[in-house]
């Protein structure tokens, strides 16, 4: 175990290389997603990117003909496809309204909100070092909001939605992972995603285009691939040296909203965004720390 542990923290160049790269993929797949909402209704490219996705499921379903799982259990996997599928449509739905940038911004609450729900549920301490992330969280929404000085518009609502609803995806992870293995997860994951998605896509539904259909299919690529070369990443390093690196998901989301949709940068949301993902950055350092060198402190930065 120790050979192995000091082989994941072995090479920080290469989990940083990797983290670039995963921001890279997500946020081609905030773009993607952008470019599908004038055409197709959230609910149904969220649930085409689900089916499509499927097919990489396929390798994992031999994991789960071994495993046991009790209806209290199954029922928890379906609140969690539950919880996410909302947050999708939500997510989708926000990326069809508000600028680019603003989604990536927001999005960086939901470790945030992992934290808070493990105060919660699991009755953690709120410790000081979490009262601090949170308020320095909170004024970052609210430099990117600023309520009275602009309109709070649907999209900017759907989005704390889909932060809340992906804060309770991600906790509910964190719960299966000493439980299940990651394939099992996953795939389970969605199975249940692409089950909850189907009526919200069957109250919308258009027959999509052939052009459609391949952008749906090349979400679901950029989701599976950043996924794992995320993944890549935290194998060469903790989330201590990678996280900071999502900051470069804002500078990519404002240059790509300024020259490829026409939103022009600004500055409040970056500082604003820059707030939450420093609040985000300090708790995983704290609670790292405080685990030694566990890296288990909130993740859940990577979009569905």
């Amino acid at each position: 175990m120790a050979n192995h542990a000091a082989a994941r923290t072995a090479n920080p160049l290469a989990g940083i290389f990797w983290m670039i790269v995963t921001g890279g993929l997500f946020v081609a797949l905030s773009a993607t997603v952008k470019v599908l909402g004038g055409t197709l209704p959230p609910a149904e490219a969220a649930f085409l990117r689900y089916v499509i996705g499927l097919a990489f499921v396929v390798p994992m379903l031999p994991a789960l003909r071994h495993v046991r799982i009790d209806r209290r259990t199954f029922g928890m996997f379906g609140v969690r496809g539950l919880a996410h599928a909302i947050g999708l449509v939500l997510w989708f739905y926000s990326m069809t309204v508000i600028p680019l940038v603003e989604v990536t911004a927001l999005h960086y609450l939901s470790p945030l909100g992992v934290t808070v729900l493990a105060v919660l549920v699991l009755k953690e301490r709120m410790e000081a070092r979490r009262i601090l992330a949170i308020t320095a969280a909170l004024a970052g929404t609210a430099l990117i909001l600023r309520p009275g000085f602009r309109e709070v518009s649907p999209g900017h609502i759907a989005m704390l939605g889909t932060a809340a609803m992906f804060s309770v995806s991600y906790f509910m992870a964190k719960l299966f992972a000493d439980r299940f293995a990651p394939p099992v997860v996953v795939a389970l994951l969605s199975i249940v995603v692409t089950a909850a998605l189907a009526p919200f896509a069957l109250a919308v539904w258009t027959w999509p285009t052939w052009t459609e259909l391949g952008l749906c299919a090349l979400l679901a690529v950029f989701a599976t691939a950043g996924h794992y070369t995320m993944t890549v990443a935290f194998s060469h390093a903790p989330l201590t040296t990678t996280q900071p690196v999502m900051f470069l998901q804002l500078v990519w989301a404002s240059l790509l909203g300024a020259f490829a949709f026409g939103e022009p940068p600004d500055v409040f949301v970056i500082a604003g965004g820059l707030a939450i993902l420093a609040s985000v950055v300090f708790i995983t350092w704290c609670e790292a720390a405080s685990r030694r060198g566990g890296g288990a402190a909130p993740s859940g930065e990577a979009p569905p």
